[in-house]
């Protein structure tokens, strides 16, 4: 698998995961500066350059608002912590429509929730308060570190002061 980079905005704001390759093109660019480095150096037959993981582009990139982005299943599943929010279980996860299309209920983030098979089955076409499930929590559009966690399920600890 290829390493993975944290590009932040020239803001600091994390906006994106790349792969390694893509990081140095930029850093040799000049289009982004390296903040955090691995110990080992990248090596080619002229040169030695530095291993980026984390980088800052030097200008700023117009970043879309999180409502505008676009919903995948893996997304909302971040976004609800891996879990079922009817009764909590992390296994066997699906995507609800808390109002159902069928009547009316939209695709977007405020109306999208992780549901295990079981609670959505139960819940079928219905509305929330019909059959008594209520979402733990109210939908809406994830924090933009969802995005982050979805691309690069496992983070390196010199992400870790850039997330948060």
């Amino acid at each position: 698998m290829a390493q993975q980079v944290l590009v932040l905005n020239a803001t600091y704001e994390p906006i994106n995961v790349c792969s390694l390759q893509r990081a140095v093109v930029l850093v040799l660019k000049n289009k982004a500066e390296v903040l955090e480095k691995a110990a080992r150096q990248l090596r080619s037959a002229a040169a030695s350059h530095v291993h980026p993981l984390v980088i800052r582009l030097i200008t700023y990139v117009r970043v879309p608002r999180n409502e505008k982005r676009r919903i995948s299943r893996r997304a909302v599943f971040a976004r609800d912590g891996f879990r079922c929010q009817y009764c909590g279980s992390a296994a066997h996860l699906t995507v609800d429509h808390v109002i159902p299309r069928s009547r009316g209920g939209g695709s977007g983030w405020d109306n999208v929730v992780t549901s295990c098979a079981p609670c959505n089955i139960r819940k079928a076409d219905r509305l929330p308060e019909e059959v008594g499930m209520i979402p733990a929590t109210t939908p809406k559009p994830p924090p933009p570190d969802v995005f982050i966690s979805v691309a690069a399920p496992r983070q390196p600890m010199s992400w870790a002061a850039y997330l948060h």
